[in-house]
C-alpha cells in the first residue's frame, strides 16, 4: 500500500490507459493471422475498402488497417424451397415444393453483388417456378418436371453470374393437387387401368379364337392333304396292279398262241375249253334257274366256233 501510495492518481490513470492500449495491440495482433480452411474464402477489406481475397492456407494481416469483412464456403450447398401455391394452365392450384443445389464461385460478387444470395436464389426459384407452371396443364406438370427444373436452374444460372454463384440443379421435391383433383385422378386411373385390363382381355380372347381357327385351318389342310395323297397312292397302286395284270395277260396270250401255232398245240386247246365247257353245264340247273340246252349236250362245236376255233382243223 505504501509502494502504491507514492503515484498520483494521474499516473495510475495513464498506466491503465496505457495496459489496456497494450491489451488491444495483442488482441488485434492475433487477431490479424488468419487460417484458412480449404474450400473457404476470406474477403479482406482494408480501411473498409475491398482489399483481396485469401484462399485456403496461413495468412498474416495488418493490425487496425485489414480486417476480414466476410466469410464465404464454397462448397455446394442446399437451399429448401418453401411450398408454395401455383395456378396450372387449366386453372387448378397446386402446391409446390423443391430443392436448390448451389455453390459460390467468385466470393467477390457473392458479397458484395448482393445482400443474400441464398434468400435471393430461393426467390427466384420460386417465382420462376409459378410462371412456368402457368403454361403447363396440370397432367403435364407431372410428366414434365425434367423440364421445369431445367429452366429454373437456366433462369437461375442467368442471376448467378452477377451474383458469384452457380446453380448446379434444381429439384422438384412434391407436387401436390388439392384433394378433390386428387381423388379425380385416382378414380381416372382405375378407369384407365379397368379399359386396359379389358382390352388384354379381348386381344387374349381374339388371339385365342384366331389360334383356334387356324388349328382347325391347318387340321382341314393336313385332312385333305392325306385323303389327297390317299387316293393318288391307291390311284397309283390300282394302276400298278392294271398295268401288272395286263402284262401278265398280254404275256399269258402271246405264250398261249405260241403253243397253238406248234404242233397238236390246236388239239389241246380244244380239250381243255371242252372240259371248261362240261364243268360249266355241271350248274347251270341249281338254285331253281331255266336252262335251255342244245339237242346234243356234247355237240360242242358251235360253241368252238363262236369262241374263234374250228374243230375241223383237227
Amino acid at each position: 500500500m505504501e509502494y502504491f501510495s507514492e503515484f498520483h492518481p494521474t499516473d495510475i490513470a495513464v498506466l491503465v490507459i496505457w495496459g489496456a492500449i497494450f491489451l488491444t495491440f495483442i488482441i488485434k495482433l492475433f487477431q490479424s493471422i488468419c487460417l484458412v480452411p480449404t474450400k473457404s474464402a476470406y474477403v479482406v477489406e482494408r480501411l473498409g475498402k475491398y482489399h483481396k481475397t485469401l484462399d485456403a492456407g496461413f495468412h498474416a494481416l495488418f493490425p487496425f488497417i485489414d480486417r476480414v469483412a466476410y466469410i464465404q464456403d464454397l462448397k455446394e450447398e442446399t437451399i429448401d424451397v418453401p411450398p408454395q401455391e401455383c395456378f396450372s394452365k387449366d386453372e387448378v392450384n397446386v402446391e409446390v415444393d423443391g430443392v436448390i443445389y448451389i455453390s459460390v464461385i467468385e466470393p467477390i460478387k457473392s458479397s458484395y453483388g448482393i445482400v443474400d444470395y441464398r434468400f435471393a436464389a430461393m426467390q427466384l426459384a420460386q417465382t420462376t417456378t409459378r410462371s412456368i407452371i402457368g403454361t403447363l396443364d396440370l397432367d403435364r406438370t407431372f410428366e414434365e418436371r425434367d423440364v421445369i427444373s431445367a429452366k429454373v436452374v437456366e433462369v437461375l444460372d442467368k442471376a448467378g453470374e452477377a451474383w458469384g454463384i452457380r446453380v448446379h440443379r434444381y429439384e422438384i421435391k412434391n407436387i401436390t393437387p388439392p384433394q378433390t383433383v386428387r381423388l379425380a385422378m385416382e378414380m381416372q386411373v382405375n378407369a384407365e387401368r379397368e379399359r386396359r385390363a379389358i382390352l388384354a382381355k379381348s386381344e387374349g380372347d381374339k388371339q385365342s379364337v384366331i389360334n383356334r381357327s387356324e388349328g382347325i385351318k391347318r387340321e382341314t389342310i393336313n385332312i385333305s392333304e392325306g385323303e389327297k395323297q390317299r387316293r393318288i397312292n391307291a390311284a397309283e397302286g390300282k394302276a400298278s396292279e392294271i398295268l401288272s395284270l395286263a402284262k401278265a395277260t398280254a404275256e399269258s396270250i402271246k405264250k398261249v398262241a405260241n403253243v397253238i401255232n406248234q404242233d397238236g398245240g390246236q388239239k389241246a386247246l380244244e380239250m381243255q375249253l371242252s372240259e371248261q365247257y362240261l364243268e360249266q353245264m355241271k350248274g347251270l340247273g341249281k338254285e331253281g334257274r331255266k336252262v335251255i340246252l342244245p339237242a346234243n349236250l356234247l355237240d360242242y362245236g358251235h360253241w368252238m366256233k363262236t369262241m374263234g376255233l374250228n374243230s375241223d382243223k383237227s
